[in-house]
């Protein structure tokens, strides 16, 4: 089992004839993903080869989706066009559209989450600046090494794209029934909350990992809804216990005010909703390690 992605999944790459998106969608077809096509309106109709696979380019995401099927698409274009590319597969009805794209104004990710919401959420979005999701062994859509773990029993949900490969590399042994990035921007779209629902549901996950990090009150939402709805064990790691106060960090949405937004009030809620939560993540892999018995 899996969420939101797995083997039957078909892809299509908005932006793939960009040199990132060429040399991703190469990446994702070595794991065994099913890109069945790219969207640029300048290339309809032309075929690219990736090692033998043709891969053809339609002008849209509706005639894309209405000639292959596709239920997924990954949005590889630059940050000036991305609420374009978003709109287009939100009006296309694609049920999922993973935005890789950093940079994005948040005015634009507000837009275009709205936009999704006015025609009924009928499309998942994950991210934007986010490493995508994989389920190891099946599909992988976005920039998450399809190399560093295996299929397993973990669910991990997180906001940081390198946390994301450390936890999965950690826990390689045990493996990963999917792993999400949500990205750490202000405005996303599918959030720790909504992965922990789907992963509470799927039954071959056993444990979750939730990684979070300084900045707003997201893990504290999550705490809640571990609290009340969450019945498997999760272990968290939060981001930022010696991030020095006042300093700006990396990620747009990892602001800090007063006690709001620390690691340590999210740390603390965290517990009080009964997740142990490591102090780095080779603790928390650890934490992970003793509760499943590997």
């Amino acid at each position: 089992m899996a969420i939101w992605l797995n083997k039957d999944s078909k892809v299509i790459v908005q932006g793939m004839t960009g040199a990132t998106g060429m040399k991703h969608t190469k990446l994702m077809l070595g794991d065994g993903t099913n890109v069945v096509g790219g969207v640029n309106p300048r290339k309809a109709g032309q075929t690219v080869d990736f090692d033998g696979t043709e891969v053809p380019v339609f002008g849209t995401v509706k005639e894309a989706i209405e000639k292959t099927g596709a239920d997924v698409s990954v949005i590889f274009v630059p940050e000036k066009f991305t609420k374009d590319a978003v709109v287009e597969a939100i009006d296309a009805e694609i049920p999922l559209a993973v935005v890789i794209t950093e940079g994005i104004a948040v005015h634009d990710s507000a837009s275009f989450w709205a936009h999704a919401g006015k025609k009924g959420n009928k499309t998942r979005i994950i991210g934007p600046n986010c490493p995508g999701i994989i389920t190891p062994g099946q599909s992988n859509v976005g920039i998450i090494p399809g190399d560093i773990t295996k299929p397993g029993r973990i669910g991990l949900v997180s906001k940081s794209g390198t946390l994301t490969y450390q936890m999965m590399y950690e826990l390689r042994d045990i493996g990963f029934s999917t792993a999400v990035g949500i990205g750490g921007d202000p405005i996303i779209g599918t959030t720790h909350i909504d992965a922990l629902a789907a992963f509470q549901e799927d039954p071959e996950t056993e444990l979750i990992v939730m990684i979070g990090e300084i900045g707003g009150d997201a893990e504290e939402r999550a705490a809640a809804f571990i609290k009340e709805n969450v019945t498997k064990p999760v272990v968290g790691y939060v981001a930022g216990f010696t991030a020095p106060e006042g300093k700006t960090m990396g990620h747009a949405g990892a602001i800090v005010s007063g006690s709001s937004g620390t690691a340590q009030a999210k740390k603390e809620a965290l517990e009080a909703a009964g997740v142990k939560v490591g102090k780095t993540p080779t603790e928390t892999a650890k934490l992970a390690r003793e509760i499943l018995g590997a």
